[in-house]
Order: structure tokens, then C-alpha cells, then sequence
């Protein structure tokens, strides 16, 4: 497989007097859908934060492409590709589904700049309705074509998850970071959640971290898992690897 495109080299965060990742090396290559599993405490939102520029390590540095990016805002590095949902919901519940999904890629700008917009010039209704139509394809891959009109505030859970993947993955993603993206989905937005993760490493080559404590859904979906506990990496390896460690089974998944 290629190098990677994302990795974290010895990573550290302190809380006071808690450490709450210790020395942390984890990578992922494009076109690999890896897990991250381990007990609550274990670290996982932390180095997702970390990952995704929202907290600076104490410790240790992030590479995108091999090239150092420890300093860089969170904003820098979703418009260099990275992505990431949240445990919480984060969509705007006063907008539309559509809008939801429209906004995260008006950063590229409308073409033609202001003018374009106020005259309505054919590049402006060109890169407009690019924008729709992307709008829609990711829209029904996530199974929720029919939402675009819906108000997002009033979705259930599972609904308002797969609006969340369709507004991380609207603008084509190098990076994906997904932190329980199953949370209270049914069945089958799970089987839909897993077939566009899927897809998108193995048809964009998009590299995928996910957290997640459905670890079943976890083995079903990842090539490789990464076990965190107490802010260390316990255990690396494929699914099947990871199920007949000791260590996890002891720290995480049980004896039974």
C-alpha cells in the first residue's frame, strides 16, 4: 500500500496533571478504512482533536502527505481535504437539508466572484449547479434524497447522522475522520453508513479514521483496527488480530 496520508508521530496531550495521550503513532494510507476502538477515557476524541487541529499536542507532530501541519488551523486543513464529524450533532437545524449539505462547499467560492452573483452570469449558475448536482448525488448515497427540503432541526438521530456524512463528504474528502458516526442509527443507515465509507476509500481513495463503540460494525467495515486504552496504542492490527489479542480482551471487547 502507498504511504500514508495522514499519521501521528509520538503524540502527547496533558490535562493538568492527566495524561491523556501518551507517545500515540497512528496512520492511515489512502484507500483504508481504519478503526479506532478502546473504553471511554481511552484518548479517541482527544487524538481526533488533535488530528483534526482543534487541540495542539504538548507532545509529538501530524503529518499530512509527510509534510509537517502540527501548527496549522483546522480550517487550513479541511480546505487541504481533511474532514471530521462529531459525537454531538452539528448541523445548522435552522437551514434545509440541501442547504446543510451546499454550505460546506461555498468555501470554493460562487466563480465570477460578486459580480457574477448580482448579474447571474453563466459561470455562476455553471458552478451553481454543479454544486446541486453533487448536492443530490451525496444526498442519495447517504440514502436521504428525499430530505434535501426537510428543516434539519427536526430530523431524528439516525437522519441527522447521515446528514452529517453527506455535508463531510460533499466537497470530495482526502481525509476522512469519523467519530461515531453509527450513534443512533437503525440497521439499515449502518448497512447504508458502511457501503459509503466503503466506497469512498476504495472508489476516491479516500483515507478513512473512524471511532466507533459498535465493534462489530467496526470489524465489518475496517481493513485495520487500532485499540486505544489509557492514551496508548494497546494493539494494532486486522480485525481478526485484534478479536484474539489478550490484551484487547481483557482491556475492551471481554472474555466471553
Amino acid at each position: 500500500m502507498s504511504e500514508h496520508v495522514l499519521r501521528a508521530e509520538g503524540v502527547g496531550v496533558r490535562f493538568g496533571g492527566v495524561r491523556a495521550l501518551t507517545g500515540v503513532d497512528l496512520g492511515v494510507r489512502a484507500g483504508e478504512v481504519c478503526g479506532l476502538i478502546g473504553p471511554n477515557g481511552a484518548g479517541k476524541t482527544t487524538l481526533f482533536d488533535v488530528l483534526s487541529g482543534i487541540r495542539r499536542p504538548d507532545r509529538g507532530r501530524i503529518l499530512l502527505d509527510g509534510a509537517d501541519i502540527t501548527r496549522r488551523s483546522p480550517v487550513w486543513r479541511a480546505r487541504h481535504g481533511m474532514r471530521r464529524t462529531f459525537q454531538r450533532r452539528q448541523l445548522f437545524g435552522q437551514l434545509t437539508v440541501a442547504d446543510n449539505v451546499l454550505v460546506a462547499q461555498e468555501w470554493r467560492g460562487g466563480g465570477g466572484g460578486p459580480p457574477a452573483d448580482l448579474l447571474a452570469l453563466p459561470t455562476r449558475r455553471a458552478r451553481e449547479r454543479e454544486r446541486r448536482t453533487r448536492c443530490e448525488r451525496v444526498l442519495a448515497d447517504c440514502g436521504i434524497g428525499g430530505l434535501g427540503a426537510a428543516y434539519a432541526g427536526g430530523l431524528p438521530v439516525g437522519q441527522a447522522r447521515m446528514v452529517e456524512l453527506a455535508r463531510a463528504v460533499a466537497d470530495p474528502p482526502r481525509v476522512l475522520l469519523l467519530d461515531e458516526p453509527a450513534s443512533g442509527t437503525s440497521a439499515p443507515e449502518r448497512e447504508r453508513l458502511a457501503a459509503v465509507v466503503r466506497a469512498l476509500a476504495r472508489e476516491e481513495g479516500c483515507a478513512v479514521l473512524l471511532v466507533e463503540h459498535d465493534v462489530a460494525f467496526v470489524m465489518e467495515v475496517c481493513a485495520r483496527v487500532v485499540v486505544l486504552d489509557l492514551g496508548t496504542v494497546l494493539a494494532e492490527g486486522t480485525p481478526a488480530q485484534v478479536r484474539a489479542d489478550p490484551l484487547v480482551r481483557e482491556a475492551y471487547l471481554g472474555t466471553g
